[in-house]
């Protein structure tokens, strides 16, 4: 078998257009997309077949999917470098993803933390795609042949479930088709927690408005979010081994130092010690300094729809490219190509 070397350097990263993008969604993800673009082949897709895994309204998709594009965009990654596309507009993708479901074996699928943490005690109910997602999540990689996949915490699982499926794949057919898909743990990537509770992840579907940063939010609201996030009473500690039971004084240390893209250590050395009040107030100035530019191009960007659905419309042509050929040689492989 050959290695990775033989496939040129390709990364694929999505983003689901579910409605709402907020702080974490861009520090945690987006922002690190952007150097991507000047070291890899780059794919940035607008993930809405993962989307549909739970109810979308679907008058209302076609725009989340234009804000997703516009993000992109504002945040830096260049339709002219990048491949920036919509799943759905690739057929392949799910062509691709019966095959895989064929290759990849129960077991796995029924390990998937994600799976039990998103269905709960609601597991019988919920869809047969929010189950199997993760296999499609493996055939958006496979079918660019992509070595390179950016992931969080959250994705490492799924990420060695594609992993699992490439290497039975080649195995089983006796052939490398696919490179093994390394992970990019990006340095800077910052997994930012509500502001409301440092220990649940930053997300739109939390009751308090205040618990979350919108990239679209005023300057005004920003800073309305920042002086009620919930801190201690006493000052920020003097050592981090204090700050370990502080998830809240660490997160917005965290949302600093992914800001300024400086060493967390080097912030809490800056803060420790003070009171709150000071690290808010700077923090209020350096999210507004990071977020206005790109708040402002999303609403300019997402004016104008018909512009951001060329953009994504060409990118699914580019993309098309890529994957029709990958499909053709799965299909020879597999023996669902007729003999020529």
């Amino acid at each position: 078998m050959s290695s990775n070397k033989d496939f040129p350097r390709r990364v694929l990263s999505g983003v689901q257009p579910t409605g709402g993008l907020h702080l974490g969604n861009y520090l945690g993800a987006i922002k690190n997309f952007v150097p991507l673009q000047e070291k890899f082949q780059s794919l940035f897709c607008v993930v809405d077949l993962h989307a549909i895994t739970v109810w979308q309204e679907p008058k209302e998709l076609m725009s989340k999917k234009c804000e997703v594009a516009a993000a992109f965009i504002a945040s830096g990654i260049d339709p002219k470098k990048s491949i920036v596309f919509n799943q759905s507009q690739v057929a392949e993708h799910l062509q691709l993803a019966w095959i895989l479901n064929c290759v990849a074996r129960m077991g796995w699928l029924n390990r998937m933390t994600q799976f039990k943490d998103k269905a709960g005690k609601n597991k019988e109910n919920v869809s047969v795609g929010l189950f199997t997602y993760p296999v499609l999540m493996a055939s958006d990689i496979m079918i660019y042949k992509a070595t390179h996949v950016p992931v969080g915490e959250d994705q490492k699982q799924h990420l060695e479930l594609a992993r699992d499926i490439v290497q039975k794949f080649n195995n089983d057919f006796k052939k490398n088709v696919f490179p093994m898909p390394e992970p990019i743990i990006m340095k800077s990537a910052a997994r930012i927690m509500s502001l409301r509770d440092g220990t649940k992840k930053m997300s739109k579907s939390d009751i308090s408005e205040y618990s979350r940063i919108m990239l679209t939010d005023s300057d005004d609201e920003i800073s309305k979010k920042i002086k009620k996030a919930k801190t201690d009473a006493m000052p920020l500690p003097n050592s981090l081994k204090e700050l370990e039971n502080m998830p809240e004084a660490t997160n917005l240390l965290t949302i600093y130092a992914a800001c300024e893209d400086e060493n967390f250590e080097l912030v809490f050395n800056r803060y420790q010690g003070k009171n709150f009040s000071e690290l808010k107030k700077d923090l209020i100035d350096i999210v507004i300094n990071k977020l206005s530019p790109i708040r402002d191009e999303m609403i300019k960007l997402t004016s104008d729809e018909d512009y951001l659905q060329k953009i994504l419309q060409s990118g699914s042509l580019d993309a098309k490219k890529i994957a029709t050929e990958v499909l053709k040689e799965v299909y020879d492989v597999v023996g669902l190509n007729f003999s020529s």
